[in-house]
């Protein structure tokens, strides 16, 4: 066994503050989703990514040296990935309750998890495999099928989670050669040049769509936003600069299918968030799916703490559950 699959719990500290940070996002989205288009607010949020990504990458000790790559191919298809999950996900978001989109994106850990054994061969025990399990089933509860709620938006919602966990696949991959500094610094690069690119086809408004349609967010024309908007572009760039750093450190750093479960932290954070800016709760339906999901993560941490316990008298398989 790793160091790293050995001690864990920086790993999973990674993930939870990441995840706490990355619900900001979420928030600021929602907020701005009834009037930018989704180009203009991504673009923006990348200058103040990639302002964070390079104050971290100036006053770490590696410094800019560790830009340099020998995958630009690999970093090119890893950001394509990663902004079709952005754009798919935000455009369901902008469509959907809050807490309703958070919850129907937490297959993605679920993907993670199923990725992690089939494609990285890490070991997942029945244990965990059954933690899977009852955090599908939770988040079938939360999307309700038959009941509205899946509908375009929410698939493509689940697209979205799908391009995420196969992110984090390409992550796992790089990560022996790439630091959390260069994963993140490319993609905020490929948010500009892409977000560019669509303003310019787009800023227009020329191809605006009809107030109330799937991708009206999309296809908006830019506008200045006004002094009182600022908090929410800066609040999703801070939240992607730093939030994206950690999560990249905790999936470079630990097993996927141990990282992923801690991203649940994002569905107690959306209630809180959709409660307190939007005055929406979850009713008795999605209260049942966030139990489930949630005990689901709680379980897994409990399950690795105790083969933790034995790891220490026992030289026991990592992942052997």
């Amino acid at each position: 066994m790793s160091d790293n699959s050995k001690k864990p719990a920086t790993g999973i500290l990674f993930a939870l503050g990441g995840g706490v940070v990355l619900s900001v996002n979420d928030l600021a989205i929602k907020a701005l989703s009834g009037t930018y288009a989704l180009h203009q607010v991504i673009l923006l949020r990348a200058f103040v990514g990639m302002a964070i990504v390079l104050a971290v990458i100036w006053i770490s000790g590696g410094g800019f040296r560790q830009l340099l790559t020998k995958r630009p191919l690999d970093h090119l298809f890893r950001v394509s990935i990663v902004m079709v999950s952005n754009v798919t996900y935000f455009v369901g978001l902008s469509l959907m309750p809050l807490a309703d989109a958070v919850a129907t994106a937490f297959v993605a850990p679920l993907f993670v998890t199923l990725m992690s054994a089939v494609i990285l061969r890490e070991q997942v025990g029945p244990r965990r495999w059954a933690a899977v399990g009852v955090g599908m089933l939770g988040v079938v509860v939360m999307t309700r099928p038959g009941a509205g709620v899946i509908q375009p938006a929410a698939i493509l919602v689940l697209i979205s989670a799908f391009c995420y966990a196969s992110s984090h696949m390409m992550t796992r991959r790089m990560r022996l050669t790439e630091s959390a500094m260069t994963l993140n610094f490319f993609v905020q690069c490929g948010f500009i040049v892409i977000s560019l690119g669509f303003g310019f086809v787009a800023g227009d408004g020329s191809l605006a769509q009809a107030p109330g349609s799937t991708w009206e967010f999309l296809f908006r024309p830019w506008h200045t936003p006004p002094i009182g908007d600022w908090w929410a572009f800066i609040a999703t760039g801070v939240a992607v600069g730093v939030g994206g750093l950690m999560m990249s450190q905790a999936y470079r750093t630990t097993e996927a299918a141990l990282i992923a479960p801690f991203e649940y932290i994002g569905m107690p954070m959306a209630i809180f968030w959709g409660a307190l800016v939007f005055g929406t709760l979850p009713d008795s339906t999605a209260w049942v799916g966030i139990a489930l999901i949630c005990g689901a993560g709680l379980y897994t941490l409990w399950r690795e703490t105790v083969r933790k316990k034995k790891d220490l008298d026992v030289a026991a398989p990592s992942g052997d559950l």
